[in-house]
C-alpha cells in the first residue's frame, strides 16, 4: 500500500494543469453543496423562527367532557346540547408546573387564563382576546419584553399590554384607562402600560396581555387555569413531546404541527429538494472525476503495461488508480470547504438578517460531512477507471 501510495502521488503530480482542473470542478461541486445546504437550512430555520417563534410549542388544556344519556329510552330519539356555560379549566394546575419543567426539552412554561372580552373607549369596542399571565413568565412564549414599541413590560394589577394595531384602530396610547369587558359580563377600567408589535396582525390587533391574578377575577376562575403553553427545543421535537406529555397528565394536548401542518409538510418538501440537488452536485463530482481517470487510463497505457510485465499485480495496480481519485476527491473537497467557509462568513446570523437577504445559516453547511462524502464519492468513481487500467494487456500496451 505503502508503494501503491507512492506512485499515486507521482500519477497525481505529473500533469499539474490536469489535476488543478480537476481539483477546481471538485471543489466548485463541494462549494455548491455546501451553499445550498446552508441556504436551504437557513431557510428553514427563519420559516420556523418567524412561524412558531412567537406562539407556544405544545397546548395543554382540559378534555371536554360532552354529556351522554344515563339510560336509554326505548323508541324515542333525544338530542342532547352541551352545556356552554360551564367554562373548562385544569382546577388543579400547580403539581403538573415543576413536572413539565423538569422534562428534557422544555425550555418554558406558562401559566395562563383565557378569555374573550370587549375593549370599550366611548363608542368604539373591539372584540380582543385577553391572556392572563404571571409577570415573570410575560416573555416565556412570545418574546413581549423586545417587542415592546412604547411603555414598560410591566403587568400591575391594574394595567394591560396591547398590540400596536389595537392601539391605533382605537386611539389609544400608554397611560390612557380603557374599560374591558369579559365575556362573563365584569367589567374593569385598566390603564394601557405598554404597546407591542409582534409582526403578526391576529397578535397586534387581537391580543391584550394582562396579570395572571386581575385575569382570574375577570374571567371568574378563582383557582383552575385556561391551560399551559410551552416551548420546546428543538422545535420539531414537539409532537414527540406532545405524546409524553398527553401519556404522563392526562390533558389534551395539541403540538404546533398540528395547528401549521402545511407548514411542517412544506419544510419537508423543501428539505427533499435540498437533498436531490446535493446528489446531483455529487454525481457531477463523480462523473467528472470517472472521466478524467478513464482519460488518465488512456494516456499511461503503456506505462502500465510495462509495470504489469516487470510482475505488478492487478490488485496493485487497481490500489493506484483509487487512490489517486481519492487523493483528487480529498484535495478538492477540502479545498471547496475552504472557499465556501470564506464565501459565507460575510452573512449575518438568520436572527440578524436584514429583510429581503439570503437566510444563510453557515452552521447547517455541512462542512465535515461535503468533504466526506466527495472522498467517498471520488474513491467510488475511481472504481471503473481502476479496474479498467488492471486488466490491460501488457503485451498490447507495450506494443502500443
Amino acid at each position: 500500500m505503502r508503494y501503491a501510495t507512492k506512485i499515486a502521488l507521482r500519477h497525481f503530480l505529473s500533469n499539474p494543469g490536469q489535476t488543478a482542473l480537476l481539483i477546481s470542478g471538485v471543489a466548485l461541486g463541494v462549494t455548491v453543496f455546501i451553499f445550498m445546504s446552508a441556504l436551504i437550512g437557513g431557510l428553514a430555520t427563519l420559516l420556523t423562527q418567524r412561524t412558531v417563534g412567537s406562539i407556544a410549542h405544545v397546548t395543554l388544556e382540559m378534555r371536554e367532557r360532552s354529556p351522554g344519556l344515563i339510560q336509554p329510552i326505548e323508541g324515542a330519539q333525544l338530542t342532547v346540547q352541551k352545556d356552554l356555560s360551564r367554562r373548562e379549566q385544569i382546577a388543579v394546575w400547580q403539581p403538573f408546573v415543576p413536572l413539565m419543567e423538569a422534562m428534557p426539552g422544555v425550555t418554558a412554561v406558562s401559566p395562563q387564563i383565557r378569555g374573550s372580552a370587549f375593549l370599550m373607549r366611548g363608542q368604539a369596542i373591539a372584540p380582543v382576546g385577553v391572556i392572563g399571565v404571571m409577570p415573570d413568565r410575560l416573555s416565556a412564549i412570545a418574546n413581549i419584553s423586545a417587542a415592546i414599541v412604547a411603555g414598560e413590560d410591566r403587568l400591575p394589577s391594574d394595567g394591560i399590554l396591547i398590540g400596536k394595531k389595537l392601539a391605533e384602530d382605537l386611539g389609544l396610547y400608554v397611560g390612557q384607562a380603557i374599560m374591558v369587558r369579559s365575556d362573563r359580563q365584569r367589567e374593569r377600567s385598566f390603564r394601557v402600560s405598554g404597546i407591542f408589535s409582534l409582526g403578526i396582525a391576529s397578535a397586534d390587533r387581537q391580543a391584550v396581555y394582562m396579570n395572571f391574578t386581575t385575569a382570574r377575577a375577570l374571567f371568574d376562575l378563582p383557582s383552575g387555569i385556561s391551560r399551559f403553553e410551552l416551548k420546546i427545543a428543538p422545535v420539531t421535537d414537539a409532537p414527540r413531546q406532545a405524546e409524553i406529555l398527553e401519556r404522563s397528565t392526562g390533558l389534551k394536548v395539541t403540538a404546533w404541527t398540528q395547528d401549521n401542518a402545511q407548514l411542517f409538510e412544506a419544510l419537508a418538501a423543501q428539505g427533499r429538494t435540498g437533498d436531490i440537488i446535493k446528489i446531483f452536485a455529487l454525481l457531477t463530482i463523480m462523473i467528472g472525476i470517472a472521466s478524467a481517470m478513464l482519460l488518465s487510463v488512456m494516456r499511461r497505457r503503456s506505462e502500465i503495461g510495462i509495470m504489469r510485465a516487470t510482475g505488478v499485480s492487478r490488485l496493485f495496480i487497481l490500489q493506484v488508480f483509487v487512490l489517486e481519485g481519492t487523493l483528487i476527491g480529498a484535495i478538492g473537497g477540502m479545498t471547496g470547504a475552504l472557499l465556501a467557509w470564506v464565501a459565507l462568513m460575510p452573512f449575518p446570523p438568520i436572527a440578524q438578517a436584514p429583510s429581503g437577504s439570503l437566510p444563510i445559516d453557515v452552521g447547517q453547511g455541512g462542512f465535515v460531512i461535503a468533504v466526506l462524502l466527495t472522498t467517498l464519492a471520488a474513491a467510488l468513481a475511481s472504481i471503473i477507471p481502476a479496474r479498467r487500467a488492471a486488466r490491460v494487456d501488457p503485451v498490447e500496451a507495450i506494443g502500443q
